[in-house]
């Protein structure tokens, strides 16, 4: 059974439910905002056989990521985020307002396309994100196999793989996904060489 980490699991803890429906996975999920993990929280006690498999923590230094949510002990198969998208409140809103533009929906009630602040845009965007994100991984590089962040925009994938072939990784691979006309992808590496990911992923 696959232990995974989930950076900002949300109000909704979609990816661990999903992933231990789907695949049996057990999952840590990590949340900054306290109203967020309450409601994380009710969903698992509402869920028989849920609390087995699905645990949360609360990340309470708003200037870190991984660190502080992950103790000495701890092995994950893989960490998987989904990082805020825009680089600061005004720029969220405009990127909301431009779907609803899209979707001709301007006379329609307001409508929240992304999450909450937090979950939609911090200093310095996405790449900034997922550039603290691998600075952090190399502390646990013997506590996970594989570390994964959606990468929304394939601009900000050059310097991001600049800042971990800095870092000498064993492996970095950019996986591309399609849903409808949406296109995205993300970004994976790995300390571990591959003989012992296989080792580590087959226990």
């Amino acid at each position: 059974m696959a232990d995974v980490l989930d950076i900002g699991c949300g109000a909704n803890c979609i990816y661990p439910l999903i992933g231990q429906a789907e695949y049996g996975w057990r999952f840590t999920g990590t949340e900054i905002d306290e109203q967020a993990l309450k409601a994380a929280n009710q969903i698992i006690a509402a869920n028989p056989g849920l609390q087995r498999n699905i645990r949360l923590r609360r990340q309470k230094n708003s200037a870190a990521i991984l660190s502080g949510v992950v103790n000495k002990n701890d092995f994950f198969h893989a960490v998987m985020c989904n990082p805020p998208f825009h680089a600061s409140a005004v720029e969220a809103a405009a990127g909301s307002q431009r779907k609803v533009r899209n979707l001709g929906l301007e006379n329609a009630a307001p409508l929240n396309f992304g999450g909450q602040h937090n979950e939609l845009w911090c200093e310095g965007g996405e790449k900034a994100f997922v550039a603290k994100m691998i600075a952090e991984s190399v502390a646990l590089a013997r506590q996970c196999v594989w570390f994964t962040s959606l990468v929304s925009r394939k601009e900000n994938l050059p310097a991001l793989e600049k800042q971990l072939k800095a870092l000498d990784v064993a492996e970095v691979r950019v996986v591309n996904m399609a849903q409808g006309q949406k296109q995205s992808r993300f970004l994976a590496w790995s300390f571990m060489p591959a003989a012992v990911r296989a080792q580590r992923l087959a226990k």
